[in-house]
């Protein structure tokens, strides 16, 4: 069963496969009425689900029902500032012993600025049953999807760095991200690279070093736009597809040679160490243009991966044949 927003149109909806067919028998409106929705997340105990949702402008939990797929009784839990360049919220359970810790991420309201709003450009945290909203990491411009590595239990990140500096400048990036870390937005990025255009303060020490700032796990080539992001576990996976990472790259929208529309993976040694990257779905860049944008992904054990598509509103299924 999958659970999909779709914030275009202040929905949520549960897409069931009750035949086991590989595609989705109907498209059930889980909540509506809602400013747009981005971020999901579960929270299930004692046979009693809750489901998490971020719409651009507050954070409400709601008894979810997993029979009839509807979500009742909304409950606030925290305003969120609304407005600005990056309106998606996004969603992520911390792992144990911090399961009950919902992070939070908020992007910037412009494309390189100082933000006036402490919440912008972070990643805050709170926990399940609400209270106080706070910093966990900051610096980052606009980190729209975290997943959790298996075997390290360590938040990974995608991260979309800032325009107008170029066609390969400054590298977008995936980031491990640790609690009370700074990553650098507005004034450094990649691998502490100083932005110099915008930040023309002199110093007597360099502003981007380490422990200041910390440095990108991975560049990816500028204006990639990475998004989704999915760990491979399982024997449903080819054996040298184990301990890597799915990797959505949503594609460019001012590169004057396009870049990105494609999903790709990434060849990780057992504790994240970078090996390697290859295509893994592409085809959705064209001369004439883009037939799509991947945005989501899940990866289950079994060798399937699941893709959104929020250019052609679709979600692919990619699975394993052999």
């Amino acid at each position: 069963m999958l659970i999909v927003s779709v914030p275009s149109r202040g929905r949520v909806l549960a897409l069931p496969d009750k035949n086991n067919d590989g595609r989705a028998d109907a498209a059930a409106i889980v909540a509506e009425g809602l400013n747009g929705p981005h971020g999901l997340a579960f929270r299930c105990q004692d046979g009693k689900c809750r489901l998490y949702i971020a719409e651009t402008d507050a954070l409400r939990v709601y008894d979810y029902d997993v029979a009839a797929l509807k979500a009742s009784r909304p409950v606030k839990l925290a305003d969120l500032p609304a407005g600005g360049n990056h309106v998606t919220r996004s969603l992520l359970f911390l792992p144990p012993p911090h399961d009950d810790q919902l992070l939070v991420a908020i992007g910037s309201t412009c494309n390189v600025c100082r933000e006036q709003d402490a919440r912008r450009a972070k990643i805050m945290v709170i926990g399940a049953d609400g209270g106080e909203l706070r910093e966990y990491a900051g610096g980052l411009r606009n980190s729209v999807f975290q997943a959790i590595h298996p075997a390290t239990l360590q938040v990974w990140g995608t991260e979309m760095g800032r325009d107008l500096l170029g066609d390969d400048v400054p590298p977008d990036e995936i980031n491990i991200i640790e609690e009370g870390k700074n990553y650098g937005w507005p004034i450094c990025y990649g691998q502490n690279i100083h932005d110099a255009q915008f930040d023309t303060n002199v110093y007597v020490r360099d502003p981007c070093a380490e422990p200041f700032e910390t440095p990108a796990q991975i560049d990816i080539q500028a204006h990639s736009a990475p998004l989704g992001l999915a760990f491979i576990t399982g024997d449903g996976w080819p054996a040298d597809y184990a301990n890597g990472l799915f990797v959505a790259y949503h594609g460019s929208w001012n590169r004057t040679v396009p870049t990105g529309y494609k999903v790709v993976r990434y060849k990780l040694g057992p504790r994240g160490e970078y090996q390697g990257v290859e295509d893994f779905v592409t085809g959705w860049l064209q001369s004439g243009g883009s037939l799509g944008r991947p945005v989501g992904l899940v990866a289950l054990t079994d060798g399937t991966l699941f893709i959104s598509d929020d250019k052609a509103g679709l979600v692919y299924r990619v699975y394993r044949t052999k």
